[in-house]
């Protein structure tokens, strides 16, 4: 039997040195060159599936394929797909641990990536690629639970639910009890309008979704497939546990954003985190609504889905004993993507993301020259935005949908003046000048704060 452990252990000493926690983190190099070519590759593979289709409702299956290869493309042209070599051969490893053990596999095109993106989710978005999200990576406690995950995303592809699913959404559409309905609309003399939205609105395709029926699927064959392999199965209800409370935000970023902007010289100020009457404090008192609060989520259903699967893992496991191995490759790009998704964010114009996981993990390391500096430099990019009117495209703002912590980070950067961000960035950055003075990307982004507070 084919197992991860003993391949990845080979990676560990090609490894970046920046992945190393007591180094300073430098962001990897985006290979433009290898993201044109899989876009072009997936595109010509995108093409042929077009001309292939039946005559039959060809052209609204050409309008679904189109949405879904706008989708694909956007992950490459975006540079979202991570293209650090290291990176690509343990999801190649990974992706091969599974198909060793599980021959319907083996003659299939699957494309595995890993995504920068701090979602905390992984995806099957079509053409054979799956994508394994950054944020949900990193925040994984050992191999089988990835194995797992990308078992379940090689499920949705060989089920075939995108599909499947488009061809359900062709079927209704052109159903002639739907043309029914649409010429009684157009007897109708009043709120005509109104009764098309209602119809269309039960209609909405969505390709990068799978409904909840085609999950509980995926959790049983990925299952099926992960039992083929050496890892753990007792880790997909783990995995599954972890992932119905990963969208809890317990950060006190009221607290953090305090000590942190808090200094003798510019007294933090209580302005600062005032919530504005209206867009959060009447949704803030509204009673929970657990059914509401499990739709929200990221990954919806997860205890519904553990119970399904519990009989299934208790069958399996049986005389079998697991391999729970976690290889030194792993923990390396669990670090590495804490950083990744920090510039990822900022690179991708969405400031107060990138502030918000600088923050957390400036909660474990403290003094870390890059995350310093990223807030400063974070700062700076808002007091440079604001000046030129452009400061919307580059923040969020406060809404029900983000969690309590990033709620208040919004709410902080939307009350600052533009003379604000200037000041705090000087502020916070001087705290640390003895000690980072030497670190080029500080002494830069200091000067920069430097000159903008005495603008």
């Amino acid at each position: 039997m084919f197992h991860l452990a003993a391949v990845c252990l080979t990676l560990t000493a090609t490894f970046p040195a920046h992945a190393q926690t007591k180094e300073t983190f430098t962001p990897s190099t985006v290979n433009t060159a290898t993201l044109s070519t899989l876009s072009g590759k997936f595109e010509k593979q995108y093409k042929q599936m077009v001309k292939d289709l039946p005559s039959e409702n060809k052209k609204d299956y050409e309008k679904l394929y189109e949405q879904r290869w706008e989708h694909i493309q956007s992950k490459f042209k975006d540079k979202e797909i991570f293209t650090l070599p290291e990176a690509q051969k343990y999801m190649n490893s990974l992706l091969a641990a599974v198909v060793a053990g599980n021959p319907e596999l083996k003659d299939r095109q699957i494309s595995c990536y890993f995504s920068r993106s701090a979602s905390p989710n992984a995806s099957y978005i079509g053409q054979g690629i799956i994508l394994f999200n950054m944020g949900l990576f990193s925040k994984l406690e050992n191999e089988s639970q990835a194995a797992f995950v990308l078992c379940h995303e090689l499920a949705h592809y060989y089920l075939e639910h995108s599909e499947k699913k488009m061809a359900k959404y062709v079927t209704d559409i052109t159903s002639k009890d739907l043309q029914k309905e649409l010429r009684q609309i157009k007897k109708t003399r009043y709120n005509k309008l109104g009764k098309l939205e209602a119809l269309q609105q039960g209609l909405v395709f969505d390709t990068r979704r799978h409904s909840r029926d085609h999950e509980t699927e995926a959790d049983s064959l990925g299952l099926a497939f992960l039992r083929n392999t050496g890892f753990d199965l007792q880790e997909a209800l783990s995995a599954l546990a972890m992932l119905d409370k990963i969208d809890e935000d317990s950060l006190n970023m009221n607290a953090c954003l305090r000590q942190m902007f808090d200094s003798k010289k510019y007294p933090f100020q209580d302005r600062w985190l005032n919530k504005q009457e209206g867009l959060l404090g009447g949704h803030a008192n509204l009673s929970r609504d657990k059914e509401l609060e499990d739709s929200m989520k990221t990954h919806p259903d997860c205890q519904a889905r553990i119970k399904l699967l519990e009989p299934a893992v208790a069958t399996y496991s049986v005389n079998k004993t697991p391999e729970n191995k976690t290889s030194a490759s792993f923990e390396k790009l669990k670090r590495l993507f804490r950083y990744e998704i920090v510039e990822y964010a900022y690179s991708a114009n969405n400031y107060t993301a990138s502030l918000y996981y600088t923050i957390l993990l400036l909660q474990q390391t403290p003094d870390d020259p890059y995350l310093v500096t990223q807030v400063g430099k974070i700062l700076n990019g808002c007091y440079s935005a604001q000046k030129q009117h452009k400061l919307g495209t580059k923040i969020k703002l406060p809404s029900p949908a983000y969690g309590n912590g990033y709620n208040t980070l919004l709410q902080f950067i939307e009350n600052l003046y533009l003379e604000e961000y200037a000041e705090l960035s000087f502020h916070y950055l001087s705290q640390f000048a003895a000690q980072l003075g030497s670190y080029p990307a500080f002494k830069s982004e200091s000067a920069k704060s430097s000159t903008y507070s005495k603008s």
